[in-house]
């Protein structure tokens, strides 16, 4: 397993809106058929720059807008508090958190 994630970074107003996977699921589709959900890794929104996941801390803290998905990177942000497990949505296996500022 790799320990590089795909980083997207989108500006709108002043809104830092930062989207990031585990770079083994890009592309990748899950369904959980029990809850009815359907959720695809879709390169248009994840795909960005590889970034090691050690180096993704300092994005937690600039994003208005996190969007994650993919063990390593959920677990990484729960261990340093930006996530409680409590708010991460499971699908078929794969975790998928957001975080929204409000300012």
């Amino acid at each position: 397993m790799s320990d590089e994630v795909y980083v997207k970074i989108v500006n709108v107003r002043n809104e830092v809106i930062i989207a990031i996977c585990d770079k083994e699921i890009l592309g990748k589709k899950f369904e959980d058929k029990e809850k009815g959900i359907k959720f695809e890794v879709k390169e248009s929104f994840y795909k960005g720059s590889k970034m090691k996941l050690e180096d993704t801390l300092e994005l937690f803290e600039k994003a208005s807008i996190l969007n994650i998905v993919g063990v390593k990177i959920v677990e990484k942000a729960v261990r340093k508090g930006f996530i409680k497990p409590s708010g991460i949505i499971w699908i078929a296996g794969i975790p998928h958190a957001q975080l929204v500022k409000v300012r």
